[in-house]
């Protein structure tokens, strides 16, 4: 288990900053992760690597010379959010674009790209390079479908190396995608991680079992299979992963095998010696191997073996020289790559523009203030059930959903506090609270809310208080924000099979004439009914979905949070909503 730490939400904001006190001489800590200590002495692309903590040496463990510009930190297997990637990339860029890469997860995909867009808005290139290498997580006709796990640190590599070469964007994002075309891996558990904190670890093995296809959030493998020996887990691996050989391929290959966090080298090595006879068995010549802990997932005890098939132009990038806090390879001397000026923090532009002045009404600041009150109730209802969501995540999941929401909803009331204290009415209230829910939250679960509370937002605006009708259009526009960033229907096995049965339910009753108060409370049975309906789906969207069938027979978490918020937004919006009845 994960014993050293102090209040276990601060853990992974303490572990950046003492990484990057340790590793000063590399790195500087800005607001959402990690960059280079030094400017490039001429305009470079920035590459920038990101996902949630727990699985160091990535990301910022990558940060330097041949390898990442930056990393982007989110929380514990949580998506890092959009402000933090936009801050991130403001401080690494240096004039010839910055590129995100990341593996293939729900919360990395949403995040990254509404940070790409925003950056693109502000006159910086931004593009994106998604890692799909888990051949066990979707099969080869669905590639895109697929999880990043340990091939990560390949495409990645290779990603750093080309840019530092002096490759301009397009070429950097062409060579991050050929590497990941051709890169599988294959992984297992022997037992699952345990968050900071945490008395249990998210999944237990029987006896002498271990998980085949195990993902890197903590969440347990596809199938649980008797344990083999060495020799035995060994084959297992490489007939796997050669069996999905990109055609064509070549006979030269990079090759990671990657200890997960409590799997020790001695026991890597015994493993290499069945691995590498194999696959030079098989044809291949091994190039510059690496074996050791490079993609973790916190204490979890397993192994993945990754193999990228190279050409010529991938070789020489696997090879280049790099220097990070935990890689080196050849020597960086002589590389133009850094200036010897240290970056000046305070020329940087980190933040967004200042917020505009206040125009509110009284009436809509006097609906503000019932805003932030049910803000208020549902952070403490979700305080009350973060072990019950948390359990439920980790059945198919990495375990965060209840730390998440608590963490989002939190600052959202803070957020929401404030902005009433400056003056704004309802409308920016809510547009704050949405913006600080999906920056602190981070993940899927906390751009959603995010985005879904801005345009309930929006909706209202701050001229006036809404009246029965106001509250549905307003839920409408959450709804509706959802289901576009997100892409999830009914049936999904996501929030989504709460929210359109609220909304549904409430958009009608309102309709018919009935008070807000009674609309409300059928709008929350129905959720609260399509919530516990979910436990009977097999999940097609989300980090659940390879583990679908674990997942039957318990509730979508994502559904019975959103069910729960809903009833504890209520009474404070039923108070201060104009009239019951539409005019």
């Amino acid at each position: 288990m994960t014993r050293i730490s102090n209040d276990p939400a601060d853990f992974a904001d303490e572990a950046l900053a003492g990484f990057c006190d340790v590793h000063a001489d590399l790195v500087r800590q800005v607001p959402g992760g990690a960059v280079r200590r030094r400017r490039p002495a001429r305009p470079k692309v920035a590459v920038l690597v990101g996902g949630g903590s727990g699985h160091y040496p990535a990301f910022a463990g990558l940060i330097g010379a041949g390898f990442a510009d930056g990393a982007v930190v989110g929380n514990i297997f949580t998506s890092p959010s959009t402000q933090q990637a936009c801050t991130v990339a403001r401080a690494a860029e240096s004039g010839a674009g910055v590129v995100f890469t990341y593996g293939n997860y729900a919360g990395d995909v949403m995040n990254f790209g509404l940070a790409s867009e925003r950056l693109a808005a502000e006159g910086i290139p931004a593009a994106n390079v998604l890692v799909t290498d888990d051949i066990a997580s979707a099969p080869a006709a669905e590639m895109d479908r697929r999880r990043g796990i340990a091939g990560d640190f390949v495409v990645f590599k290779a990603m750093g190396a080309a840019a530092e070469a002096g490759y301009v964007l397009d070429d950097v994002v062409r060579v991050g995608r050929k590497a990941n075309s051709r890169t599988r891996t294959l992984g297992t558990a022997f037992s699952g991680c345990t968050f900071p904190g945490a008395g249990e670890p998210l999944f237990t093995l029987p006896d002498g079992h271990m998980g085949l296809g195990l993902g890197i959030h903590g969440e347990p493998g596809l199938r649980d299979v008797p344990l083999p020996s060495a020799a035995e887990l060994g084959q297992a691996l490489v007939e796997g992963v050669l069996a999905e050989a990109p055609d064509p391929s070549g006979a030269r290959i990079a090759v990671v095998l990657n200890g997960l966090g409590s799997t020790k080298h001695e026991e890597l090595f015994v493993l290499w010696g069945t691995v590498a006879p194999l696959l030079r068995a098989a044809g291949y010549e091994i190039v510059a191997p690496e074996v050791g802990e490079l993609v973790t997932s916190l204490d979890m005890a397993g192994v993945s073996l990754t193999v990228t098939w190279l050409d010529d132009e991938l070789e020489e990038l696997w090879l280049a020289p790099a220097e990070t806090p935990a890689f080196r390879r050849g020597s960086i001397l002589g590389s133009a790559a850094d200036s010897t000026d240290d970056r000046a923090e305070a020329a940087e532009v980190l933040s967004s523009p200042d917020v505009p002045a206040p125009t509110a009404t009284v009436s809509s600041r006097e609906y503000a203030a019932a805003c932030v009150g049910a803000l208020e109730e549902a952070s403490a209802r979700l305080v009350e059930l973060e072990a019950e969501l948390g359990a439920m995540d980790a059945v198919a999941g990495d375990g965060d959903h209840g730390r998440g929401m608590v963490r989002g909803a939190g600052a959202a009331v803070a957020a929401a506090a404030q902005a009433l204290e400056a003056g704004h009415g309802a409308g920016s209230v809510l547009a704050a609270a949405g913006d600080a829910w999906a920056d602190r939250a981070g993940g899927t679960s906390g751009v959603l809310w995010g985005a879904g509370l801005r345009a309930w937002g929006e909706s209202l605006g701050d001229l006036e208080a809404p009246n029965a009708d106001g509250v549905a259009k307003a839920v409408s526009a959450f709804a509706a924000r959802i289901a576009a960033l997100g892409g999830a229907q009914p049936g999904d096995k996501t929030l989504v099979d709460a929210l359109v049965p609220f909304e549904n339910e409430l958009r009608g009753a309102v309709g018919r004439g009935n008070s807000l108060a009674e609309s409300w409370e059928e709008a929350c049975a129905a959720a609260q009914a399509a919530a516990a309906a979910t436990a009977g789906l097999t999940p097609r969207k989300g980090r659940a979905r390879p583990l679908a069938e674990k997942s039957v027979g318990t509730p979508d978490p994502g559904a019975t949070s959103l069910a729960a918020v809903f009833a504890a937004l209520g009474p404070a919006i039923i108070a201060a909503t104009t009239e019951e009845v539409p005019a």
